[in-house]
C-alpha cells in the first residue's frame, strides 16, 4: 500500500491523536466519511448523466456501420 508499513501507520495515527486529541477523531472520522459519500455519489451522478450521451453515440456509430455494410 503506497510502500508504507505497518510501524509508519501506527507513527501517523499517533501524531493525528496528539494533534487532534481523543475527543475530535470522532469528529474528523465523520467527516471524512462525509466527504468520501459525496464523493462517490457526485462521481456515479456524472456518470449516469453521461451514460445516455455515450448509448446515443454508440448507436449512431452502429448505424453507421451498418450503412457502410449494406
Amino acid at each position: 500500500m503506497f510502500g508504507i508499513g505497518m510501524p509508519e501507520l501506527i507513527i501517523i495515527l499517533v501524531i493525528i491523536l496528539i494533534i487532534f486529541g481523543a475527543g475530535k477523531l470522532p469528529e474528523i472520522g465523520s467527516g471524512i466519511g462525509k466527504g468520501i459519500k459525496n464523493f462517490k455519489k457526485a462521481t456515479n451522478d456524472e456518470l449516469e448523466e453521461k451514460k445516455p450521451d455515450q448509448e446515443e453515440l454508440e448507436g449512431k456509430q452502429t448505424d453507421k456501420i451498418l450503412e457502410k455494410n449494406a
